[in-house]
């Protein structure tokens, strides 16, 4: 059958493919359809047709899998934050160990490696520990919001619509943010509404409501909560700030991030203390961290734990080890392998993160870490120590070819490979397979309803 655009078809869904569209073949040719779960079969028309696949959009579910569970979010489907909440968790685990497996065997081109069941997330709902809320005057309506006309269209403060940076919807409660958020949330949206002051607008960048950030402390069951505008205007927010902190006692930092930048960040080109702290402290396992409102933290408190731990496992460390970690944010996986090393060195190309780093050392009385701020590139090729173990923990698009090149150089007896990608680990992988045996790999779930896996890959010299 010759695929077309606009066709409508009935497919039989038979694999997920990364990115989290249901896969169906048709006489061989791939069509894939958000929304969607091996085993269902559904119609869907075509959007988007491409010289090897094509795109549709689902249509009606003729006959669900047994694997599709009713999402509990009344926006799943719509908004672009947890997007698999319709697909039973344990086999959100499989899929997710599948991703990983099939990224090092076809892009990679690694064989036999073992990839081991997905450790779970300790909890499935209320595991994020930080949330961004998008102002808009716009609102993005739902279907089942279509036609009515008491709704206040020019008015949003929510989430956005998958793929899209100006549809935003007004979001009345999260589940994945801790219950007490979505009561901060609508006591500021109470609030904007009220005010005199305008929302952004997304095309027309205009505007003084930009951004909320809310950021919990698992530890603690602490907040903070971090308004940010277009402008500083202190004579509005305070009074935001004085009846959130009277409300909300577990509120114990406000902060005022500013920005004019047309982008659509959450992070101020410059920041006003309004009430409280400036920063929150959270735990992982035995050590705290200082939070501010623009620190890198693992989303996910307790998935971070399980992750170290396996970090922590995977690297093996008796105490007389030189530890270099690259890529090392905030300090976080350095800290919490200082105990069991004779010595850590992180490099880390931002600088507030580097600082945040050092001060976390402090405040965990830690003496044998020290960090370093600047260019991998250019910092690993001086670098005075010779490690032992590495710790490599790169961004989504993985390791530059020049540091992939300098780490097998250094020829560390043992590396942990730390991602957030399994593309780019499994592109990493093939070359440092060439030095190294690829012994296991841990996928770790730190988002459960959404396809995002992180796994850690334990290399050994040959």
């Amino acid at each position: 059958m010759d695929v077309k655009n606009r066709q409508e078809l009935e497919l039989e869904i038979t694999d997920i493919a990364f990115g989290g569209m249901g896969l169906a073949k048709v006489d061989g040719f791939a069509v894939f359809v958000d929304g969607t779960v091996p085993l269902d079969r559904v119609r869907a028309r075509i959007f988007r047709k491409k010289k090897r696949y094509a795109e549709a959009r689902l249509i009606e579910i003729l006959s669900p899998s047994p694997h599709r569970r009713k999402a509990p979010c009344r926006y799943s489907g719509f908004c672009g934050g947890c997007r698999w909440q319709f697909i039973d968790y344990e086999m959100q685990l499989e899929y997710k160990r599948r991703h990983v497996s099939e990224a090092i065997e076809h892009i990679g081109l690694i064989k036999d490696v073992p990839v081991h069941p997905t450790l779970p997330s300790p909890v499935m709902y209320e595991y994020r520990n930080k949330m961004e809320f998008s102002c808009a005057d716009r609102r993005w309506l739902l279907p089942d919001e279509l036609g009515q006309t008491d709704i206040d269209t020019g008015f949003a403060v929510g989430l956005h619509v998958p793929g899209t940076f100006h549809k935003v919807l007004d979001i009345s409660e999260c589940l994945i943010q801790p219950r007490l958020g979505n009561d901060i949330l609508d006591a500021v949206r109470t609030f904007i509404r009220a005010s005199e002051m305008p929302v952004y607008g997304l095309k027309s960048h205009e505007g003084f409501w930009r951004f909320l950030m809310l950021r919990h402390s698992a530890a603690r069951d602490q907040w903070m909560v971090n308004i940010i505008t277009a402008e500083e205007r202190r004579d509005v927010v305070y009074p935001l700030a004085e009846r959130l902190m009277a409300d909300y006692p577990a509120i114990v930092s406000i902060v005022n991030n500013i920005t004019a930048r047309r982008a659509g960040i959450a992070v101020g080109e410059s920041e006003a203390p309004l009430l409280g702290g400036t920063a929150i402290r959270d735990r992982i396992g035995a050590f705290e961290f200082e939070i501010s409102a623009n620190s890198f933290f693992q989303t996910n408190t307790r998935g971070a734990e399980s992750l170290y731990a396996v970090v922590k496992d995977y690297a093996g460390l008796s105490g007389d080890e030189t530890v270099l970690d690259l890529y090392c944010g905030t300090g976080t996986i350095g800290i919490t392998l200082s105990d069991a090393a004779r010595s850590v060195t992180g490099i880390e190309i931002v600088e507030s993160a580097v600082a945040d780093a050092r001060r976390n050392c402090r405040i965990n009385g830690i003496r044998n870490c020290r960090f370093m701020a600047g260019d991998i590139r250019d910092l690993l090729s001086g670098i005075a120590v010779s490690p032992e173990v590495m710790v490599i923990d790169p961004p989504r698009v993985g390791m530059h070819k020049d540091v992939v090149r300098q780490v097998i150089e250094l020829a560390p007896r043992k590396v942990v490979y730390v991602s957030c990608n399994p593309a780019t680990l499994a592109r990493d992988l093939t070359v440092m397979s060439e030095h190294y045996d690829i012994a296991e790999v841990q996928p770790v779930d730190m988002f459960p309803h959404t396809f995002h896996i992180e796994s850690v890959a334990r290399l050994i010299r040959k």
